[in-house]
């Protein structure tokens, strides 16, 4: 299964958007301080549960007669993207604390 590369930028560039306006100006600059890790993950876990929304409304949307089958299709793959994307951060995160474990002190 392969996921379109316009529909992966997209949903980077919406992550990256949220990050940005959720930070705000001053703190968007800033390299210290701003957001946490924990904030960005609820952004990223909302974004990915928005993204699951669209798709269900779009396809409840085509069911019903008023939706477009491109957008149909271009919704749930955005959800798609959006989760893999998600599934791989976890991925790294939780390797990353296996390695930190393993390290001695």
């Amino acid at each position: 299964m392969s996921v379109p590369t316009s529909v992966a930028m997209n949903a980077y560039a919406n992550a990256a958007r949220q990050l940005t306006e959720a930070a705000g100006p001053e703190q968007a600059s800033s390299p210290v301080g701003g957001q946490g890790f924990g904030d960005m993950l609820k952004g990223v876990v909302e974004n990915m549960a928005s993204s699951g929304i669209n798709a269900e409304q779009q396809a409840a949307s085509s069911i019903a007669g008023s939706a477009d089958v491109v957008d149909v299709v271009t919704a749930v793959a955005e959800a798609e993207a959006t989760l893999q994307t998600v599934v791989a951060v976890r991925d790294k995160v939780l390797m990353a604390y296996q390695e930190i474990v393993k390290m001695p002190i």
